[in-house]
């Protein structure tokens, strides 16, 4: 009898990383997140910057920290990401 083969699902959750802009919610966090994208007429490159809401379970993370965040399911009508680690603290 042959064993059941079982599939290796890759994890395609987006990761970013970013600094936290606002801790005023509970369990919540805003972060801030620079992308890099190049102009499509003028080739310069541009800064982007998303704020996105991030679940901080532990309400560890603090105004200027800089961390990275995963992509989960949805948590609140905002919150679509949730707190990995905490890379850099606030000087």
């Amino acid at each position: 009898m042959a064993e059941p083969v079982q599939t290796v699902r890759p994890n395609t959750r987006k990761i970013r990383e970013g600094v936290v802009d606002s801790t005023s919610m509970d369990k919540t966090i805003v972060v801030r997140v620079v992308d890099r994208v190049r102009h499509p007429r003028y080739d310069k490159t541009m800064q982007r910057t998303g704020r996105l809401y991030v679940h901080d379970d532990a309400n560890d993370a603090r105004v200027g920290d800089r961390v990275r965040v995963q992509e989960t399911r949805p948590l609140s009508k905002l919150k679509r990401w949730r707190l990995v680690e905490i890379l850099d603290r606030a000087r």
